[in-house]
């Protein structure tokens, strides 16, 4: 302190001083651009992975109506099979002049049964079809989420490094970062599968 009360730092002082408010500068520009860019990124992968879970749920919503649809045509059948066969006890027990009616009607639940049948197991067919898209769909997703985990980690750490300027902690957040471009990439890499 000068007899003013003035205080005044010596020159070695002052240059110290700007070279590290100069250092933190540029460590705190690079952040911010970072920050931002993960910040840009984590909203594609958001967005990405969102889109993708709507598609997964359409998909499981589609296989559980086919499902549904299903069962009410097995449902049908198996009436059916009972009319049938009430129609051949009723054929064993009536009379000969009632036979050829109830033949017909036998012969006409045989042959809705083969056409219930067949759509029952196409309805069933569509359930499981749409359920493995489901599936196939669920697999990026997963991985987008984790993606997403990794980037806000990153951006995490950079906000912690800006405010202790830790260079290493920086170095971490940008691994943190390539593991989550990663996952990224490879999340859409299941998705184009």
């Amino acid at each position: 302190m000068s007899e003013s009360g003035i205080h005044a730092h010596a020159p070695h002082e002052e240059a110290l001083e700007q070279l590290t408010e100069s250092k933190n500068h540029t460590l705190n520009q690079w952040v911010a651009i970072f920050t931002a860019l993960m910040a840009a990124l984590g909203a594609v992968v958001s967005y990405q992975g969102s889109h993708l879970m709507n598609e997964v749920l359409l998909y499981k919503n589609e296989a559980v109506l086919k499902k549904a649809h299903a069962t009410d045509e097995w449902n049908y059948y198996q009436a059916v099979s009972t009319k049938q066969l009430l129609m051949e006890l009723a054929q064993s027990l009536a009379p000969a002049d009632k036979q050829t009616g109830i033949a017909a009607k036998i012969t006409k639940y045989e042959g809705q049964k083969t056409q219930i049948k067949a759509r029952a197991n196409a309805l069933d067919a569509a359930s499981k079809q749409a359920n493995e898209t489901s599936d196939r769909l669920n697999r990026p997703h997963t991985g987008m989420a984790r993606s997403l985990i990794f980037l806000q980690i990153a951006i995490s750490l950079a906000s912690i490094t800006a405010l202790t300027g830790r260079k290493w902690l920086f170095g971490v957040a940008l691994l943190s970062a390539v593991a989550g471009v990663g996952l990224w990439l490879m999340a859409l890499g299941w998705a184009a599968g």
